[in-house]
């Protein structure tokens, strides 16, 4: 059975009444119900007694009087007084709701309040007024995208270190359909993609995406014209859409997409907040789950969810999605090499141009799959993107030894320079040579052998390529290596590879082929 009032409580109501307190504000003060507070003002009004003459009486007296009056339980009150103390420890937390620890709440107490009541309570101490705004917004005409500014994380299985990663987020304002995906960071790189995994996940592509003034997708930015990256805008230009940054001082531009972080952190981040992932792959298919769910919740004000509003409404005036996969794409700058290469950085590699461009700033484009050299907005090359380390990837037709750029560098020219330094540097030089598919991509290779005369001599340089032939080891860094370690100078070695004697010399120990019959 509940508890009455304490009498001190029941004088400090009407020394507050007294005071010109409202009914309300008595509540507010006293931490008690206002309905509480009510009842007991409209017994003081029906008792005999005035409410001076009440607030004279002894603490037995008044219990006495109102002894029939059951309203407070204290130690339920108590028991949500206590529970507000966690509650209120974790407003700070991302993802933090009422809701969520209302229903702890309740699982857990024997008589929990209502929802309503737990509110009131609660806001009696902590009270908080917002105001805000709606704002309507056409259906497919927007994406508003942003990564949020917490972080989620993984656990390395191997080294058991923490992985940090971004989340990023997109919504379509009409509806208010939410796309989450957490990646490895901001790069653009990343954010292309996510936003390439955002447009499926829609199904359809609105008329702009639009972006705060991240680094990845603006080159600079500006209050009313930024410069979005070359490589952001070849995806937008593949979609049919164009990227309309929110501008710079102007937070109001992307409230729409921020308070869709707030309410990925209520909805996503909180409920996973104690779970422990081992890959980016697990964490996305839990986030998922999340999303799921977050997109089917009714609106408070609507009956309908996230969902359900696009499947009725927005989804039909997104354009269609492009018959092709994007690629992500970025871009170098290369001179065409006078052996008729563009050097291709990231991989260390060479690509063939036609033997025309020697000379010229070229600008490489490329993908996980292809590499396109273009100059002044022309391609002039298209190749297979190569794994291959270091490679020299060529096309025939865009060698020509016999045009008059390769006058000067031809095999015979390189073997009359080999001349000058001996027989055994010509014979390597050769060798070289006749080892690559195209003679163009042993040039640099041979160029190498015989500028080593320059820092060893010539009589070193022709030695070192004896060794290098007598051992089969014909190659610019082996050649190199025996320069750099003397062993060109060492007689012993020369006289070995001389002789026709086996290196290994005579022993008892070694037994002959007789032993093995």
């Amino acid at each position: 059975m509940a508890n009455k009032l304490d009498p001190m409580d029941l004088k400090q109501i009407i020394t507050l009444h007294l005071d010109g307190y409202s009914n309300r504000k008595i509540a507010s003060t006293l931490s008690i119900s206002r309905n509480t507070v009510n009842t007991y003002m409209q017994l003081f009004t029906a008792s005999e007694y005035s409410l001076e003459q009440l607030l004279s009486f002894e603490a037995l007296q008044l219990s006495e009087l109102f002894s029939s009056v059951t309203l407070v339980d204290t130690q339920r009150h108590n028991e949500l007084m206590l529970y507000f103390e966690t509650v209120n420890k974790a407003r700070n937390h991302p993802g933090f709701t009422f809701l969520y620890h209302y229903n702890q709440y309740a699982e857990t107490a024997k008589n929990p309040y209502g929802y309503t009541q737990f509110m009131e309570h609660y806001n009696r101490k902590y009270k908080q007024e917002r105001g805000s705004m709606k704002l309507e917004h056409e259906p497919g005409k927007e994406m508003y995208i942003d990564f949020a500014g917490k972080k989620l994380s993984y656990v390395d299985k191997h080294t058991g270190e923490i992985i940090p990663v971004e989340v990023f987020v997109s919504i379509l304002p009409n509806s208010q359909y939410t796309y989450v995906e957490a990646c490895a960071s901001q790069k653009k790189e990343d954010l292309i993609q996510c936003c390439i995994n955002a447009l499926h996940f829609y199904g359809g592509v609105p008329l702009a995406i639009v972006s705060d003034n991240l680094k990845s997708a603006v080159s600079r930015s500006s209050k009313y014209e930024a410069q979005i990256n070359r490589s952001f805008k070849d995806f937008a230009s593949h979609y049919g859409c164009v990227v309309n940054p929110t501008r710079a001082y102007a937070p109001q531009d992307k409230a729409l997409v921020e308070n869709a972080v707030q309410l990925v952190y209520q909805r996503i981040y909180y409920p996973i907040r104690e779970m422990t992932f081992f890959s980016l792959e697990e964490l996305n298919q839990e986030i998922q789950t999340k999303l799921i769910k977050y997109n089917q919740l009714l609106f408070q004000r609507k009956e309908a969810s996230r969902v359900e509003l696009f499947q009725s409404v927005e989804r039909q005036y997104l354009k269609n999605l492009p018959s092709s996969n994007y690629q992500i794409k970025d871009y170098k700058r290369a001179k065409v090499q006078k052996i008729g290469y563009v050097y291709f950085s990231p991989d260390k590699s060479y690509y063939s141009v036609p033997y025309r461009y020697i000379g010229h700033q070229t600008t490489i484009h490329y993908t996980n799959t292809t590499i396109e050299v273009y100059y002044n907005h022309l391609r002039i090359a298209l190749h297979k993107r190569s794994a291959l380390k270091g490679s020299y990837n060529t096309i025939k037709d865009h060698l020509s030894s016999t045009h008059q750029y390769y006058t000067s560098w031809s095999p015979e020219f390189f073997k009359k320079q080999a001349q000058l330094h001996g027989d055994n540097v010509v014979k390597c030089v050769e060798r070289i040579l006749d080892d690559v598919q195209y003679p163009e991509i042993g040039y640099k290779r041979v160029i190498g052998v015989i500028q080593l005369h320059k820092s060893y001599g010539s009589d070193r340089l022709e030695k070192a390529c004896e060794l290098a032939l007598k051992e089969n080891i014909v190659t610019y860094t082996q050649i190199k290596n025996i320069l750099h370690h003397k062993m060109d100078l060492n007689q012993e070695t020369i006289q070995q590879l001389n002789a026709d004697t086996p290196h290994i010399p005579s022993h008892t120990n070694i037994r002959g082929a007789s032993s093995y019959q």
